[in-house]
């Protein structure tokens, strides 16, 4: 079994569609970490608040397998994949850490996956997989979320999704 790390957001109907891919994720892998949900400003476009969170999962998929399998939960809550990359998103799931694996190339996600350099994707993670080291750049998550910059915007907000 390999700890596959997973960033969640959507700005469409956020608490309907997260709930249901919570739903969904526990009912696959059985228990799951869920870290606080939290509001952040949309990056890249302008757009509603995205309510952001991370979730820790235990499986034996392989990382394809996996990727696939998340993207087919994300179509399932209407994701489309028309669209802008930076746009609306009813459900967005992406594998961010799986294991201590370091993974670019032709037909593989990038692992890890580089949206740790925002804090929607690095707060939610601190919050419930602070002692696991990124592969890459040997610091703990909790310690690159101490060190991250004071000056970015990362004003966000606690939402009681559960």
């Amino acid at each position: 079994m390999t700890r596959a790390w997973l960033s969640l957001g959507s700005n469409l109907e956020p608490e309907k569609n997260l709930h249901a891919a919570l739903r969904e994720l526990r009912g696959h892998f059985g228990a799951i970490v869920t870290s606080p949900a939290y509001r952040f400003p949309a990056v890249g476009f302008d757009g509603p608040d995205f309510i952001n969170l991370a979730v820790g999962i235990d499986t034996d998929l392989g990382v394809g397998v996996l990727n696939d399998w998340l993207h087919n939960l994300e179509d399932r809550h209407g994701r489309r994949r028309d669209v802008a990359r930076f746009s609306d998103r009813t459900l967005d799931v992406d594998i961010v850490l799986f294991g201590d694996q370091v993974l670019k190339g032709p037909g593989n996600p990038e692992i890890p996956r580089p949206d740790l350099k925002y804090a929607f994707v690095l707060k939610p993670m601190a919050d419930i997989a602070s002692n696991v080291i990124h592969p890459v750049l040997g610091k703990t998550i909790g310690q690159l979320w101490r060190e991250f910059p004071a000056d970015k915007d990362h004003s966000e907000r606690v939402v009681d999704l559960y």
